[in-house]
């Protein structure tokens, strides 16, 4: 017999004895159970839970956190720094220099019938750019030669008139009324030709209106096709022009400034411009006037600058930043967002000590987008909450109602010890 055979039937053989009986049996199982039900407790035993960290307090105006409080961690402090000069940023936006620009619209209606000039193209003063068929212009250039044609006819009746005036055939008040008509004539006629000459026009009829440049430039825009019908209501504010030649390597920079910044932009003052589309530059430009009115609207200022744009890189309605340094008397610079707005009033938070934080109403002189200026509130060198302010004024509230629920309402009587006690 092998040495497996012989284990196995040593096995049954102490089964049988273990299990012969009820009484073995019932006890078998119920050790197994009993193994069961420590294995579960071993198992699902909960960890043991640290004790919650202690609670911020209130002492007079300051919050105290216990040394090592988790969210220390989370507020960051920066030091107030005293402020010189402070960069102001302002909305820009770059338009055409309206000094070197041209609009065109048309005066009469007509049809285009020849385009001159596309967008991109230089352009002379005096230069037609397109053309069309008006027979209203038309009407203006016969009222011309009607008016040249009654001139003529008036000069010669004057000529008769002072001969027959010499000769003692007619009175004066017959060669006064002649004169007359011979200025009236000559004046329409001059009316005349002013309003078609104004328009590019000769003498003749042929209802055909030139749409020509007045200034030296680029066309920058064109919004007309061959064959389009135009007419004189399309023109003016509000509406697109025919044309638009202007001189790109010279605009405007229209920047919308606080009404507190109006001392620092004065014209001649030099600006930096930086653009979205343009990472790392700075362009410089010259403000050249500023506006005299606040916008009711946005209680803003209208305020000009010119950028010289020789490499023509940079193009009409642009938006960018304007950046102006404004020199300062006193006041200290921290981060906005270490600043929290209270209704009507600014709040900031100094570390006096390590965990110890103060509430401080502020005064600010200037808000930017990333610090601001308190010239009263904050001293210099002060260390100032810049991140989780908001964290920080929520544990200053708890901390507030926690010991307002331990403090005895006014007039309460404080419970008496007993007879027995010391």
């Amino acid at each position: 017999m092998s040495i497996r055979q012989n284990l196995q039937d040593r096995l049954r053989q102490a089964s049988r004895t273990l299990l012969d009986t009820p009484a073995k049996r019932y006890s078998a199982a119920g050790g197994v159970v009993a193994l069961l039900v420590l294995a579960y407790a071993l198992l699902n035993q909960e960890a043991p839970t640290k004790p919650p960290a202690p609670q911020p307090i209130v002492q007079g105006q300051q919050l105290r956190f216990p040394a090592g409080h988790p969210q220390l961690a989370l507020l960051s402090t920066i030091e107030a720094k005293a402020a010189e000069s402070v960069t102001i940023e302002l909305p820009a936006r770059l338009v055409w220099n309206e000094e070197r620009t041209q609009r065109i619209y048309p005066a009469f209606a007509g049809r285009v019938l020849t385009l001159n000039a596309d967008i991109g193209q230089t352009v002379n003063a005096g230069q037609v750019l397109a053309t069309l068929a008006s027979p209203e212009f038309g009407a203006a250039q016969a009222d011309t030669a009607k008016a040249m044609a009654d001139a003529q006819v008036a000069d010669r009746a004057l000529v008769r008139h002072q001969t027959l005036f010499e000769a003692d055939v007619i009175s004066r008040k017959e060669l006064d009324a002649t004169e007359a008509d011979a200025l009236r004539a000559k004046a329409e006629l001059a009316r005349a030709q002013a309003r078609t000459r104004m328009y590019g026009s000769t003498n003749g009829v042929n209802q055909q209106l030139g749409l020509a440049a007045t200034v030296r430039g680029v066309v920058v825009e064109r919004n007309l096709s061959a064959g389009q019908e135009v007419r004189p209501d399309q023109g003016g504010p509000g509406n697109q022009a025919l044309f638009v030649v202007s001189d790109p390597g010279v605009l405007w920079v229209q920047i919308d400034a606080r009404e507190s910044d109006t001392a620092s932009l004065k014209p001649g003052t030099k600006i930096s411009l930086t653009l979205p589309n343009f990472p790392g530059q700075t362009f410089e430009a010259k403000i050249t006037a500023a506006g005299d009115f606040i916008d009711s609207n946005t209680r803003s200022i209208k305020v000009r600058a010119v950028i010289d744009n020789a490499q023509r890189l940079l193009k009409a309605e642009m938006l960018g930043t304007a950046r102006i340094e404004r020199k300062l008397a006193a006041g200290v610079l921290v981060p906005a967002s270490a600043v929290q707005l209270r209704g009507t009033e600014q709040w900031a938070y100094v570390q006096t000590e390590p965990g110890v934080f103060e509430p401080r109403r502020v005064k600010l002189g200037y808000e930017g987008l990333q610090e601001v200026l308190i010239v009263d509130g904050v001293q210099a060198n002060e260390l100032v909450v810049k991140e989780n302010s908001l964290l920080l004024a929520r544990e200053f509230r708890n901390a507030q109602d926690e010991a307002m629920q331990h403090t005895p309402a006014p007039g309460s009587a404080v419970p008496a010890r007993g007879a027995g006690q010391k």
